[in-house]
């Protein structure tokens, strides 16, 4: 393993770091699907509702998503763009550690809380174990990140994206190289945010689907409803974590562009807090059981945040525009060849 470590100029080898991660996430993940599809441990879990289980429901998969992409990666350390793929794989394990970081703060709030107290048994014993381990870890892998993280705005020079290696990777094997070479990248740089949307709405058609029948839903409306807040979450953190850790080489955009996006990532954000905070946010003392309220209270909030964001962004601007940031065109020379 130490053959595949990668050092900058003041020696850090942030693979140990990123190394620690996955294993943080595949603990993390190992606990919460115990706390969510067993049915007796959920019974038993203080963050079996809202607005802890909105935060558990996404890192559920988010997490496991990203650990797979980032070790997938690993495959291809040693390639070309490796001071890249050093901090870009960091700022992926950062966003994991974050959103692991981020359900374990409400998980700590809900037994804080004492949620469900009354349902509380030895499995509910069993979760704050597994909670305190995970926090343990967590901590410690955040500091480890820390200690190798880059300076501030390095970002701005990669010359190698994550999509580059797919292509790579897929290069070695016969079957894979007619589908996925640099034409097929090109094309999902130029068209990212159509790719993420279906992958974001595909995901959340799985998810909801197995809600439905899981749930035996019936109410075509509540269906609807669930498959949009499910892909506006999935969208939002496809969006946000490429910003982060350079998946997808974006070329440049126009600024209504970057400010329509912006709206719509913000919009979707605020949908599903307002899901999570639903009955805090409904007016008057009745819990929201109507599913038409339901509707009105999250999509309008999304709505009407994506209009206010847009509309303060679009307003004229008393100075140019900052320079590009990680994936917008000429932070990433390799789009323009």
């Amino acid at each position: 393993m130490a053959a595949m470590e990668h050092t900058d100029g003041n020696g850090r080898t942030p693979l140990v770091a990123i190394l620690g991660c996955l294993g943080t996430a595949v603990f993390f993940e190992a606990v919460t699907v115990l706390a969510t599809q067993d049915k007796t441990v959920r019974a038993a879990s203080p963050w079996q509702d809202d607005p802890y289980d909105a935060v558990v429901s996404l890192t559920q998969l988010a997490v496991p998503m990203l650990a797979l992409v980032i070790a997938l990666r690993l495959a291809a350390w040693r390639a070309p763009g490796g001071p890249d793929r050093e901090q870009q794989t960091a700022r992926a394990a950062g966003v994991m550690t974050a959103l692991v970081g981020i359900t374990l703060v409400f998980e700590w709030a809900a037994v804080v809380a004492r949620a469900h107290a009354p349902s509380w048994d030895t499995w509910t014993s069993v979760l704050i174990g597994g909670l305190v381990a995970a926090s343990l870890l967590t901590v410690t892998v955040t500091a480890m990140l820390a200690r190798g993280r880059r300076p501030r705005g390095s970002s701005r020079r990669w010359r190698h994206d994550w999509l580059g290696d797919v292509v790579l990777l897929c290069a070695r094997v016969p079957v894979l190289r007619r589908w996925a070479g640099p034409d097929a990248a090109a094309w999902v740089r130029r068209r990212a945010m159509t790719v993420f949307v279906t992958l974001s709405v595909l995901a959340a058609a799985a998810v909801t689907g197995s809600q439905a029948i899981g749930e035996r839903w019936t109410d075509p409306l509540l269906i609807a409803w669930m498959l949009v807040v499910q892909t506006a979450s999935d969208l939002a953190f496809c969006v946000i974590s490429n910003a982060v850790a350079g998946f997808v080489a974006r070329p440049p955009r126009t600024r209504t562009r970057r400010v329509v996006e912006t709206a719509v990532v913000a919009g979707c954000v605020a949908i599903h807090l307002a899901t999570a905070f639903r009955d805090a946010l409904w007016p008057g003392a009745r819990p929201l059981t109507s599913v038409p309220d339901l509707v009105a209270l999250t999509l309008g909030t999304g709505l009407l945040t994506s209009l206010v964001v847009a509309g303060t962004r679009l307003a004229p601007a008393r100075h140019p525009d900052p320079p590009a940031g990680p994936g917008d065109g000429p932070a990433h020379p390799l789009t323009q060849h």
